[in-house]
């Protein structure tokens, strides 16, 4: 009888041995989840984490999405307690702001090299990488502009004709990369004062100012406004859909922004963050981001975009990042100031 006792006492260990090894052996295996904030186009997002998905199907993905100025807002507030491990696809411009407040953990992803020297952080081992550049846009609807009799414009100075009175969308910059990508442009393109003046009559022509920098080309090609001061990509999108679009890039150029990622500081999840920015920056992914995008951090990886120009950098002001980062809460609050009545309730 003892004996009996003691062979299932032994029995009972044993099958739990067992239970607790297949236990570790299945947390062992448990895809690791990482929080990724990002201002990335949804649609676009979906294809990207796809592919990474493919190639590493132990690292899950969970994103948060808004326009890059909630984000931006969302992770300075969550600076003394991270909630995110890596930000992927937000404005340079932030990503600068963030390294200067010591947000960011510095690394150096594989084929670091193979990047363009414009599309990396400075420092040797860079708090951030760069992904791909987007610009300024007006997407002007022909049909709308039939209709209420307005002229093409061909710069930004033609905006501020009375013509355009009422017709005009453009992005908020407290909310919007593109926005604040438009009037950080501005400033820098007439100069502090002039540019000022140049927006306070454009915002005479300003129907509504929205949240998202894609939105006023959407509105645009839906017919709810002739004009909307917009980005490329998405004005490009929208006309090969079929939308009665034209895409003009004005004569004194253009805005730009890039599109970057980092680690966030802080991070429990260091591996599979720095797996992460591996494949953000590879061959793969840039191919990926040059569907839309014309202009990637890899130069070798280079095809042109349909109704983009031919030579999109030369259009392409001489964007001043570091600028446009120490002074981006000055710059919002003056705007705010002065032209936030016509935004849209958020």
């Amino acid at each position: 009888m003892k004996m009996r006792q003691r062979f299932g006492i032994r029995r009972v260990f044993s099958a739990l041995g067992l239970s607790a090894m297949f236990g570790f052996a299945a947390q062992s295996y448990a895809a690791t989840e990482l929080t990724v904030y990002t201002a990335v186009e949804a649609e676009d997002l979906k294809r990207y984490v796809a592919e990474f998905n493919k190639d590493h199907p132990d690292i899950k993905v969970r994103w948060v999405r808004d326009s890059t100025g909630i984000i931006t807002a969302k992770l300075l507030a969550e600076k003394n307690n991270p909630q995110a491990d890596v930000i992927w696809g937000l404005a340079a411009t932030s990503l600068l702001l963030m390294k200067n407040q010591d947000m960011l953990q510095p690394y150096a992803p594989k084929e670091l090299e193979k990047l363009s020297p414009n599309f990396r952080d400075k420092d040797q081992t860079p708090a951030w990488v760069g992904m791909d550049a987007w610009m300024a846009a007006i997407c002007f609807n022909t049909v709308e502009a039939k209709k209420h009799n307005l002229p093409k414009p061909t710069s930004w100075e033609d905006l501020t004709k009375p013509a355009y009175q009422g017709h005009i969308v453009m992005p908020n910059p407290a909310s919007s990369g593109t926005g604040f990508l438009d009037i950080s442009s501005w400033l820098q393109t007439f100069g502090e004062q002039q540019g000022w003046g140049y927006m306070d009559r454009l915002h005479a022509n300003i129907s509504r100012y929205t949240h998202s920098g894609s939105k006023p080309c959407k509105l645009a090609a839906a017919g709810e406004a002739a004009i909307g001061v917009s980005f490329a990509f998405r004005g490009a999108k929208l006309k090969k859909k079929g939308a009665p679009l034209e895409l003009v890039f004005p004569t004194e150029g253009v805005g730009w922004e890039m599109e970057a990622a980092a680690i966030v500081k802080g991070t429990k999840k260091e591996a599979a963050a720095k797996t992460l920015m591996d494949w953000i920056v590879s061959e793969k992914a840039n191919r990926m981001y040059n569907q839309g995008y014309a202009i990637v951090a890899r130069p070798d990886i280079k095809k042109p975009v349909p109704y983009f120009p031919a030579d999109p950098e030369a259009i392409m002001i001489d964007n001043d990042f570091a600028w446009a980062a120490d002074n981006r809460k000055a710059i919002l609050a003056q705007w705010q100031d002065r032209y936030d009545g016509k935004s849209d309730p958020k």
